[in-house]
């Protein structure tokens, strides 16, 4: 799950909290409601739950993440704390989570964790990569290593579920599963320079055991085997597939 994160060059990437807008009108949070922001990066979907009325507290692994959240949005209250095992003091309505769930691969732990600080009746609204999610990226990033002479990547990969798999872990625990979706989410990212600066933002462990010089050349193959993919008008499309959930606490 650990990933060290540019803050600005984040903040860049705006697509990851503007396509979490249909996530917080799957949340429908209301006045007066205490929320958690589970995995609340640099804080934008977090203030606007805050706009909505709710009381809301955002939380993220990463400090940075969160000491920019916090210079950002100075009246909400951010921490530092981890998917699997953060408390709250007291139970809550409702969890939300965009972009996150899928760096954590115990997703057993996360799920128990929400269950636990929510109230009986409180909702869990969540979307995150889902199976196949980035899979031509991430078939040409190993293509490229293996090639290079650098063999497969030891880092440990992405937690991307099924539908039926994630539904399944929800029931588990308890919650009854109100909508659970897959579905592709073809995603432009910016400029010539928008699959590298992908690849450098969110992969950053599969490079990670590769020498800093060798990176140029190996991104540069990864692009040669997705030009003809994922490069249309002068623009690079993500080959995003996201899971969308909404479960309800039930006793």
């Amino acid at each position: 799950m650990e990933n060290t994160w540019d803050t600005d060059l984040y903040r860049q990437h705006s697509f990851v909290w503007q396509l979490g807008q249909g996530v917080i009108e799957l949340l429908d949070p209301q006045p007066g409601e205490r929320i958690l922001d589970l995995g609340c990066g640099t804080g934008q979907l977090t203030a606007e739950i805050a706009a909505k009325g709710a009381v809301v507290t955002g939380i993220d692994a990463d400090a940075a993440m969160v000491a920019q959240a916090q210079q950002h949005y100075p009246e909400i209250d951010f921490s530092v704390a981890d998917a699997r095992t953060f408390t709250l003091p007291e139970p809550i309505d409702a969890v939300f989570s965009n972009a996150t769930l899928h760096w954590v691969n115990e997703a057993e732990a996360a799920i128990s964790q929400i269950w636990a600080t929510l109230k009986p009746g409180g909702r869990f609204a969540a979307e995150f990569g889902g199976k196949g999610n980035m899979a031509q990226v991430l078939a040409a990033l190993a293509s490229a290593r293996t090639a290079l002479g650098y063999g497969p990547s030891t880092a440990i990969p992405w937690y991307f579920p099924s539908v039926g798999e994630y539904a399944t872990l929800l029931e588990k625990q308890g919650f009854e599963v109100q909508l659970a979706r897959l579905f592709d989410r073809p995603t432009p990212l910016t400029g010539e320079s928008g699959m590298v600066d992908w690849l450098q933002m969110f992969a950053g462990r599969f490079l990670a055991d590769i020498p800093i010089e060798a990176h140029p050349d190996l991104l540069k193959a990864i692009e040669a085997k997705l030009r003809s993919r994922l490069y249309q008008d002068k623009q690079w499309i993500a080959d995003y597939r996201r899971i969308r959930v909404l479960a309800v606490k039930r006793l």
